[in-house]
Formats: structure tokens, C-alpha cells, sequence
């Protein structure tokens, strides 16, 4: 199976986080090609989730899972740790007071 490339995922996953209305945007741009990508969710009241992709051997799938959560500066200096060893990380932030992120939904593995 071909493999997205991290802009065009990206870019996918901005346009269906605006039709559900769920305000997101690019916190750091990363390689457009093969790019990592974090995504924070910002639930708006000091808290936040950040989640990353993971790849299971096991059942040869890729899945989102939650990295951290906590406190958003913390989950902010953890983003900073990420980026220090690894330049081409993408950063998403969603802020949504529900924690709406829409990465269980088909498409977006």
C-alpha cells in the first residue's frame, strides 16, 4: 500500500477537523515527506493530550495513541524534548473544550 506523504496527511486532517467545525492549526512544520506527526489537543482549560502514531507489527496497522497528558505546558515542553531529536516533527494543536481530535475515525490511522 502506498504510504500518504506528512503534508498531504496533514493537510487532510486540518479540512476534516474545519467541517466538524474544531479549530486546529500547525504548531511546527516538519519534513513535507516523511515528517513524524504529534497532534496536542487543547481541551481550553489548562490541560491537554498530545498523541502520536504508532505502527503495530503485530497486526501490520498504524494506530493513534496518547504520548502524554497533562498539564499544557508540560505537554508543551515534552512536545520541545521531541523536536530536539527529532527536526522533522510535525506539530498539530486542536484546541477543543470536549477533547474532540477525530484521530479514532476511519481514514485517519
Amino acid at each position: 500500500m502506498a504510504r500518504l506523504t506528512a503534508r498531504f496527511w496533514i493537510d487532510a486532517y486540518l479540512a476534516r477537523l474545519r467541517i466538524e467545525n474544531i479549530p486546529a492549526f500547525i504548531v511546527s512544520h516538519g519534513d513535507d515527506t516523511a515528517g513524524s506527526v504529534l497532534v496536542k489537543v487543547n481541551h481550553l482549560n489548562g490541560h491537554a493530550d498530545l498523541y502520536q502514531r504508532s505502527y503495530d507489527l503485530m497486526s501490520d496497522s498504524q494506530s493513534w495513541n496518547v504520548l502524554a497528558q497533562g498539564d499544557e505546558a508540560e505537554m508543551d515542553n515534552a512536545i520541545k524534548r521531541q523536536q530536539g531529536f527529532d527536526p522533522d516533527l510535525w506539530v498539530v494543536e486542536v484546541e477543543d473544550r470536549q477533547g474532540r481530535h477525530l484521530l479514532d475515525q476511519p481514514g485517519l490511522e
